[in-house]
């Protein structure tokens, strides 16, 4: 009798279908047994342009989040017979309810939260920014929330972060801290980082910016992240996020998300750390909105 084997389930990203197949993804590296050696715990940040910390974070703490954002929804917004902090999609988005991030929508009311203010406040977070930078460190004032629903077809495009960042006033002493609030397994939208590729030259890079979704627009380097990973030779590292997870990554790394294709919603904190003393881009110095321009 001849065997099959089953085909690696499709994703998408930005509405692009990219097979989970071994040659186009392999798994994150856990560093939380180098937590206890700071000089270790950087030299994994310089060798694999991330840190992956499953577990480090208060799981309540982060839930409770949660729950406290999407309270702020209308009716109708979240399933019925779900909790706020299951963060459950009817399908459906109330008549009135503003564009995402925008003045009047949850979003840009929460990144000026105390709640919000409260959870980043946390010395964990600072802590580690301080080991990773070798020195000081100061969570620039733009906090973004990411946020995201079944059938939207959105999610973040392959990019590095300087390219969003003034690279004159804000030097590569920068760190980003992504934090998932809430389990977010891949199909639930979860952040994947291409293999090695903060070591790549961005002329290494620069054919994929013609391959876009946003012409007018030469930050992104592609939403097509098969194509991406395809023409650099290397693969998306992913993992099944769950709250209290955090990952922190260098700013050289392309990285993305994939789409959501589940009725529980995605939501993350962005943060970036800055290095004490260094002049920060102005425009990281406001609180975020989702039409800031940043």
């Amino acid at each position: 009798m001849e065997l099959h084997s089953n085909p690696a389930p499709t994703l998408r990203s930005n509405g692009v279908p990219i097979a989970s197949s071994p040659d186009l993804f392999g798994p994150l590296v856990p560093s939380t047994d180098h937590l206890a050696d700071p000089a270790a715990l950087r030299r994994r940040l310089r060798a694999d342009g991330y840190v992956y910390l499953p577990g480090i974070l208060d799981r309540a703490e982060v839930l409770r989040l949660r729950g406290a954002y999407f309270s702020l929804f209308p009716a109708g917004y979240l399933a019925d017979g779900t909790r706020p902090e299951d963060g459950v999609f009817s399908g459906s988005v109330p008549d009135g309810l503003p564009e995402y991030g925008v003045a009047g929508h949850p979003a840009h009311a929460f990144v000026r939260s105390a709640a919000f203010r409260r959870f980043l406040d946390d010395p964990l977070l600072t802590g580690l920014a301080e080991t990773l930078l070798g020195g000081g460190a100061e969570m620039l004032p733009r906090r973004i929330l990411r946020h995201f629903h079944r059938g939207t077809g959105r999610a973040s495009r392959a990019h590095v972060d300087l390219d969003y960042m003034d690279a004159v006033a804000a030097p590569p002493r920068v760190l980003t801290m992504w934090i998932p609030v809430g389990d977010c397994p891949r199909r639930t939208g979860s952040l994947v980082y291409l293999e090695g590729s903060h070591t790549l030259a961005p002329e290494e890079y620069a054919p994929l910016r013609d391959t876009t979704d946003r012409p007018g627009d030469r930050r992104p380097i592609s939403h097509d992240l098969e194509l991406t990973a395809r023409h650099l030779g290397r693969r998306w590292l992913w993992t099944d996020f769950a709250a209290g997870d955090l990952m922190v990554h260098v700013p050289q790394i392309i990285h993305a998300s994939l789409d959501t294709m589940t009725t529980t919603m995605r939501l993350s904190a962005d943060v970036r750390f800055l290095r004490s003393g260094d002049t920060p881009d102005p425009r990281w110095l406001r609180p975020w909105s989702a039409d800031d321009g940043a």
